[in-house]
């Protein structure tokens, strides 16, 4: 490849930061269901609508940001903006997914709006159900790229056994670590980890901007931060400020396994410590359940409704600030070193079976908990189906059919 045409291919990969400030502003206003969920809106429209990536190179960011603690969703929607457009790429991205909810929340803390009547009970169903389809979507699509032969359909296979027997995010790293495993001993058998294709695919790396050094220092911060944060707090230096800081981003820093697992931690560090009511704690989870967007952003309203000063808008942006910071900044530093790793044949080949089994756990989440919170009868199966169809045969918009299937929901809720 000339140095020309080299060129020319990484210009292709860039793209405006307003660009990518819109586009994911657009998936921070409809992106429902949860991080699994979040995942298959990205893969839809970041690989099979804008081909910005392949979806050996989106599996890889996925594997990854399983691997790490933080919102695995937002993690990856950070390192796509990286890849696209920088570091403020990166920032862009993370704003426009994050700041709908955090708004939303926020008003919701205000007081301006309502999750208990018929109606919205009835709308936030219908979310849960679209979430079915959009995940179900993620999974056929990624299985049929990811899966293609025996082999690595049957690492998804066992990793879906591994999730229903041990569960949680012990589950969920056990049954990765076992994929590339599986990868290194079958190395020989899986076509596209050892032929020139694959070799070739290897060339179309994630071109981070990025040095290994910077990527080094990101890691050994976000590590630092983890000890110095309740070192300063207990000095008494910084006040609530550094308390809230501290509590948050240790929350943020010790979640494997999805937003859902902040919860108790949060409330750990705000209810027990007396900053935020049990009645207001739970009345912000309901919100939040509510709004697209990560789970994380529950941080916001926490902050904002808590009782010692910073609280307020002030409080909100520490919280929120805090709670992402660590995934983010693991996230960046570890991807420097990503590029590396997949150009040795060993590393394509646990590659390989990391991402047959990131397959198998996004098949064992759309059972639980997507499919077993939403289909509670045959109406929701229904609507579930209908969307599906919308979405793979159609090729619906997401919105679209996001704001279809909740208001099919309202209908169906009528009909006895």
């Amino acid at each position: 490849m000339t140095l020309a045409t080299e060129g020319a291919e990484d210009s292709k990969r860039r793209s405006s930061v307003w660009v990518i400030l819109l586009i994911f502003t657009r998936l921070g206003l409809t992106s429902f269901g949860g991080p699994i969920a979040h995942l298959g809106y990205f893969r839809e429209e970041f690989i099979a609508r804008r081909r910005w990536m392949s979806e050996a190179e989106y599996a890889d960011m996925v594997a990854l940001a399983q691997f790490l603690p933080g919102p695995a969703s937002s993690q990856v929607g950070f390192a796509i903006g990286v890849l696209r457009g920088g570091f403020l790429g990166g920032l862009a991205a993370w704003a426009g997914f994050t700041l709908p909810s955090v708004f939303l929340l926020i008003a919701f803390a205000y007081g301006t709006a309502g999750f208990d009547s018929p109606l919205a009970a009835s709308v936030l169903h219908g979310l849960k159900i679209v979430a079915v389809a959009v995940v179900a979507q993620a999974v056929w699509g990624m299985a049929r790229s990811l899966c293609p032969d025996r082999e690595r359909a049957t690492i998804a296979v066992l990793a879906v056994l591994i999730i229903a027997f041990v569960g949680g995010s012990l589950g969920q790293i056990s049954a990765i670590v076992l994929g590339g495993l599986i990868g290194l001993l079958i190395a020989n058998r899986l076509p596209d980890a050892t032929s020139a294709t694959s070799a070739a695919s290897s060339h179309t790396h994630l071109a981070m901007p990025l040095s290994r050094g910077a990527g080094a220092a990101l890691l050994l911060t976000a590590i630092a931060l983890l000890g110095a944060l309740p070192l300063l707090h207990h000095l008494n230096i910084g006040g609530q400020e550094i308390a809230l800081f501290d509590a948050f981003y240790r929350a943020g820093a010790l979640v494997f396994g999805g937003g859902h697992v902040v919860l108790p931690l949060l409330q750990d560090s705000v209810v027990d410590a007396g900053w935020v009511t049990p009645d207001a704690f739970m009345a912000g989870y309901g919100a939040t359940q509510a709004v697209p967007g990560p789970l994380f952003t529950f941080a916001a309203y926490l902050g904002f409704v808590s009782g010692p000063e910073p609280h307020g808008w002030s409080g909100a942006a520490i919280a929120l600030a805090a709670v992402f910071l660590p995934g983010l900044l693991l996230m960046m530093g570890a991807l420097p070193y990503w590029d590396t790793l997949r150009r040795f044949k060993s590393a394509r080949a646990a590659m390989a079976g990391i991402n047959a089994a990131v397959v198998g756990v996004l098949g064992a989440a759309l059972y639980d908990p997507v499919w077993t919170s939403a289909i509670l009868n045959l109406k929701d199966f229904t609507l579930a189906v209908i969307a599906f169809v919308l979405l793979m045969a159609w090729k619906a918009p997401a919105w679209m059919v996001v704001v279809g299937t909740a208001l099919g929901a309202v209908v169906f809720a009528q009909i006895p």
